[in-house]
């Protein structure tokens, strides 16, 4: 057992402002899997002013209900009070990793194979790099099921995006946007990087990818590693800033949230907490540019190679439709594509276990959501699902696989898009 010293971590005000009313409940993914009261955003709220008043230590059990949280921040679209959950957990959890002693191994996990590697495009490449080498020499078998379960998140043939600093837009003068191209985005999501570029520039947009720019920090932020987000957040304003932009687009919603809320991470540098707040008003998720900008699908029917009409459906990532709240733009999209195909997802905001990193350190509940996640697509017979995260799409696609239906596409909605004006023309 861990006793930490009584001291101010959370807003004491934000966190009355739960009324404890349960209406979270139906909404939170953990409690909906455990039924403990503790796993629920009002059980884990009560945790946190327990902590901050010394009435309860930082006990394993204790601590063990905030590590299960997603983080996926559903609890905040149901809230009636308002209450910011997300602030007053990134605050936790960063009490937690000042004060709480970890084991050696989720100590290695989370400070090293997750912060040292995930937020560095070389280090992520040569970890790939090995990977294949495992696979290639089949040895999976002689890894522990951690890293065997990690290795099975991995798309088979990741490629690198390679952006321009400057793509210049097809009907000039439209605009000026800044792109994010993330770390995991691009080092396995390349083409998906190079489509959403060409659908800015098809949009008429000229799209500036400023190569000095770094990890978003939302990693770090929800490992509770507060300072090190608070860096990212610095190099990255710096890094914008000195282009003249309409908006900065980003395709990842778990990092959308966090860009956007720069300000937020930076309100008590009287430095920077201008220059945040100007920062995260311009940043834009590309399904919510596109749709502002009433971009139209060239293509009004989406071709598979099949004599069957495809099912298309549409999974929420959490920091899109709840950290975000956006959720209607997408959807017109992907029904703009999928016409009569479009099907609507049961569940479809409930997190599917990914959560950023979370099916590396939580994997056991991990498993159980995308689970849940994947007997929802079976059961709506889709062909494709469409979603907008990169660990989304990675978890889903690994759960599809485990369920024996690799037949059926995960697709990020830019491929989907560029992939219905290919087959238009």
């Amino acid at each position: 057992m861990n006793v930490a010293a009584p001291e101010p971590f959370i807003d004491e005000r934000k966190s009355l402002a739960c009324v404890h009313c349960g209406l979270c409940l139906s909404s939170c993914p953990t409690y909906l899997e455990t039924g403990n009261e503790n796993d629920s955003p009002r059980g884990r709220i009560y945790l946190m002013r327990a902590f901050q008043s010394g009435r309860a230590p930082l006990s394993d059990d204790a601590v063990r209900h905030i590590d299960l949280c997603l983080g996926c921040r559903a609890c905040e679209v149901a809230c009636p009070s308002g209450v910011q959950y997300g602030e007053l957990l990134e605050s936790t959890r960063a009490h937690i990793e000042k004060h709480y002693r970890r084991s050696v191994f989720q100590k290695f996990l989370r400070r090293v194979a997750i912060e040292k590697v995930f937020p560095f495009p070389g280090r992520m490449k040569f970890a790939l790099l090995a990977a294949k080498l495992i696979r290639a020499a089949r040895a999976q078998f002689l890894l522990p099921q951690f890293a065997s379960d990690a290795l099975a998140l991995l798309p088979a043939d990741p490629r690198e995006g390679r952006l321009p600093e400057l793509a210049a837009g097809k009907a000039p003068g439209k605009g000026r946007v800044g792109f994010i191209r993330g770390c995991v985005m691009n080092v396995l999501f390349g083409d998906t990087n190079e489509a959403s570029v060409r659908l800015l520039n098809e949009a008429g947009c000229d799209v500036v990818t400023p190569p000095a720019q770094t990890c978003c920090g939302a990693l770090y932020a929800h490992g509770g590693n507060l300072d090190e987000a608070r860096a990212c957040a610095r190099r990255n304003i710096a890094a914008f800033e000195k282009h003249k932009l309409d908006a900065i687009i980003i395709n990842a919603a778990g990092c959308g949230s966090t860009l956007k809320e720069y300000g937020h991470l930076l309100h008590d540098d009287p430095a920077w907490s201008e220059r945040a707040h100007a920062f995260g008003a311009k940043v834009k998720d590309l399904t919510e540019f596109l749709a502002s900008e009433q971009f139209k699908v060239e293509g009004s029917k989406f071709k598979v190679q099949s004599s069957t009409p495809s099912v298309v459906t549409y999974h929420d990532a959490c920091h899109l439709c709840h950290a975000q709240r956006i959720t209607k733009q997408p959807r017109d999209l992907v029904k703009a594509v999928a016409g009569g195909g479009f099907v609507e997802l049961p569940e479809s905001e409930v997190c599917c276990g990914s959560a950023g990193s979370y099916n590396l350190t939580e994997p056991e509940m991990a498993e159980r959501l995308q689970l849940r996640k994947v007997e929802n697509i079976l059961r709506r017979c889709a062909h494709i699902v469409v979603t907008t995260n990169p660990g989304c799409i990675l978890q889903i696609r690994a759960g599809l696989k485990k369920a024996g239906a690799e037949r059926i596409e995960v697709l990020h909605i830019a491929d989907l898009l560029v992939r219905s004006q290919s087959d238009s023309k």
